[in-house]
């Protein structure tokens, strides 16, 4: 029999082994940061060709990483795109579409969002000790069955920790000066209904204890006003700015309605803490910036600044921001076992003007923008992977990759697995990205116009040639535009799109604008790659299992589903009152 004090000794080796192991397999797994902007066109950074917009700490990320020229997003709009990029599955498996002109989640009201049943790839990271985190833009849902319940919040998804928008920037959230009167009054009508409150109470305990001799009228009277205020209060306050512009801490709401034009400061502040926080890793931050989605809420040491206006503006503001996490990683000593990613979650928004101003982003050579569900514009988006001594430096890849290819690479690099309960759209990039492989594992990917497939690629693994084929594309209006003005964002069915009979063909690699579609008179492999292509179609739509469509009936506004920082339908807080809205850091 083994002596007690051998036993003992054994034990304690076994416990220092098992905690060394433990020490040293977490310093093999990465942490790793995520960075997604809102609307921004490829051809605005200076690593894809742009050189009167100053983006100098993304394209350094470029040169120190992998540059991806071939980055396809799942869809044109954010809703859906980012319910791709978090799953790793195209929205229509999720439900994350519509058959109706709402593509996005309409407001905070509804009770759309992204299935519980759904994993992400903060899932996947926390499950193998990950501490994760969401700083920035959600607009993936909020409530479901009532307010408060937060259904579906960030936490519901893998995110420990989270602050940010969780709707999306649109014009209310940075309304005109001239609407500072208007807040501030609104601010006062809150404080003379508590004090009316107080004053019917107080009175109506004084009458009750035969304190004081008034007439039931005036208590009532009291009471019918407060009622009053609160519906005049409801009824005029449809605006946005006061339901959907909010930020949230956790599952508190900070500002209702928020200061825009300091959200990005306190946002890559929060990053910066959370950095720092958890700077023995391993970690998983997602940084999704405001950035550069319309109204462009933009800081007064940036306004003026580019030669683009406000939208170059707000780009260089938030390079800038970049530049503040990029440095924060270094200083923490973080650099060498970080990966950091930073993409768009679309093209540029084509629409977005103001008169004859351009507020919306630039597409560089490709045809199209935000909104469309095949032209390369709204699809093809930056691709950018960093991680010193595994990624080759300043290497470029053709091959076609996708924003869905995010949730298998994550699972791969942190040693966790893919669901394999469910169909996963995405690819492990690794292989690709250190030159294991030089082609891709996609093949072909489908491109989706809410519930409709408007297009397909096809990349022949013995081939350099990228087939495009389209099979509905939009009517642009007017006549003779290149996007949607009249209706500011191109619709997906109907007599505002063309469907075509005999599909239009192009091959990116010759053609990336797709200026000229191919025939069969001019191209020799037409019939070949319609009829492939078609094949490819038809089974991937047999994979497709019907779910609830998220963005047609539930996506329609309920009063009583709006958050609520206060007492309903009084709804106002500013906990952030004491920070900067002035100069950027």
């Amino acid at each position: 029999m083994m002596p007690r004090s051998r036993l003992v000794a054994l034990s304690w080796m076994w416990l220092l082994l098992s905690v060394c192991q433990s020490q040293r397999a977490t310093k093999d797994k990465p942490n790793i940061v995520l960075i997604m902007a809102d609307d921004l066109g490829i051809g605005d950074l200076g690593c894809y060709g742009n050189d009167t917009i100053r983006t100098p700490n993304i394209d350094r990320l470029a040169s120190e990483g992998v540059k991806l020229n071939q980055h396809i997003a799942a869809a044109s709009l954010c809703t859906p795109s980012r319910s791709a990029f978090l799953t790793g599955r195209y929205p229509i498996r999720s439900g994350m579409v519509s058959n109706s002109s709402n593509r996005v989640i309409m407001s905070l009201g509804v009770s759309a969002g992204l299935p519980p049943n759904e994993t992400t790839f903060a899932d996947l990271a926390k499950k193998e000790g990950y501490a994760t985190a969401l700083i920035g833009k959600w607009h993936q849902g909020l409530n479901s069955q009532y307010r408060g319940d937060h259904a579906h919040h960030p936490h519901k998804y893998g995110f420990d920790y989270y602050y940010g928008l969780p709707f999306s920037l649109y014009e209310p959230c940075w309304p005109d000066p001239s609407r500072d009167t208007e807040l501030a009054i609104t601010q006062k009508v809150w404080i003379y209904v508590q004090l009316i409150v107080i004053a019917a109470l107080t009175l109506a305990l004084g009458k009750l204890c035969h304190w004081i001799c008034i007439p039931w009228s005036l208590i009532h009277f009291m009471v019918f006003l407060i009622f009053l205020l609160a519906y005049f209060w409801l009824s005029s306050y449809t605006s946005g700015l006061y339901w959907d512009c909010i930020m949230m801490r956790e599952d508190e709401i900070t500002e209702q309605p928020m200061k825009a034009e300091r959200a990005g400061t306190i946002m890559m502040k929060e990053a910066i803490s959370f950095l720092e926080r958890h700077r023995e890793g391993p970690f998983l931050l997602f940084y999704t910036f405001l950035h550069v989605h319309t109204p462009l809420p933009t800081t007064k040491a940036f306004i003026g600044t580019s030669q683009h206006g406000l939208y170059g503006d707000n780009v260089e503001e938030m390079d800038f921001l970049l530049g503040k996490l990029l440095s924060a990683i270094d200083n923490f000593g973080l650099r060498n076992n970080t990966l950091v990613y930073f993409t768009s979650d679309q093209g540029g928004h084509l629409e977005a003007r103001l008169g004859h101003v351009q507020l919306g982003g630039w597409n560089g050579i490709y045809k199209g923008g935000k909104g469309m569900g095949g032209w390369e514009g709204g699809i093809r988006v930056p691709g950018l992977l960093r991680w010193p001594g595994v990624l080759p430096a300043g290497s470029e890849i053709e091959g076609l990759t996708s924003l869905m290819d995010i949730l298998p690479t994550i699972a791969a690099v942190t040693g966790g697995t893919v669901p394999e309960d469910r169909v996963i759209d995405g690819h492990n990039l690794m292989p690709l990205l250190q030159g294991n492989v030089q082609h891709s594992e996609h093949e072909f990917l489908f491109h989706y116009c809410g519930s409709y497939l408007h297009a397909a690629r096809w990349n022949p693994k013995d081939s350099q040639a990228v087939w495009k084929v389209h099979y509905v594309t939009p009517v642009f209006q007017p006549p003779g535009a290149l996007a949607c003005y009249v209706t500011r964002y191109c619709r997906c069915s109907g007599e505002w799109v063309t469907y075509h009979d005999r599909p239009l063909l192009f091959d990116l690699s010759r053609d990336p604008s797709e200026a000229t579609p191919l025939t069969g008179d001019t191209e020799p492999l037409y019939d070949l790659v319609i009829s492939t292509v078609a094949d490819a179609l038809e089974k991937h739509k047999k994979s497709i299992v019907p779910v609830e469509q998220q963005l047609d009936e539930l996506n329609q506004d309920s009063i009583w589903l709006r958050p609520c920082c206060g007492v309903f339908p009084f709804c106002l807080c500013d906990k952030e009152w004491n920070a900067p809205t002035g100069e950027p850091w």
